[in-house]
């Protein structure tokens, strides 16, 4: 649950984040499948939860979140901006989780990609996340 955590709390933050929101609107903020119908975008969903054995408790995964941005330009230059501003908006530790402690959050990279449509730019925001699960 920690992945579904973490995606919920970075939705928020985006949507209610004014250096992304003057880049995508909040509505186009989402979790969803495939290319979206509404440009510029981000995509929430992909990821990834690996055990981090820090104790022998087990309390301790790492989460690898990515963030889809898509766009229709000649050019990645508003990709870009949107891509840095979800980096300033996800910096840092701070975020609440609804279950779980988040413990440290970093940004571990991101990937530009030229759709073959020939219209759409796209690029992949990775977030690399310490979540201390809670246990009943």
């Amino acid at each position: 649950m920690s992945a579904l955590a973490l995606q919920k709390a970075m939705g928020a933050r985006l949507a209610g984040f004014p250096a992304v929101t003057d880049l995508v609107p909040p509505a186009n903020i989402v979790d969803a499948h495939g290319r979206p119908a509404r440009f510029p975008s981000v995509i929430l969903g992909d990821g990834q939860e690996v055990a981090a054995d820090l104790t022998f408790e087990r309390r301790h995964v790492t989460v690898f979140v990515d963030l889809h941005v898509w766009d229709r330009s000649p050019s990645f230059t508003s990709t870009k901006a949107i891509a840095g501003a979800i980096r300033a908006a996800l910096h840092g530790d701070d975020l609440v989780l609804d279950e779980g402690r988040l413990l440290d959050l970093k940004h571990a990279g991101t990937r530009y990609l030229r759709d073959p449509d020939g219209q759409t730019a796209h690029a992949v925001v990775t977030i690399e996340a310490l979540v201390e699960e809670t246990r009943p």
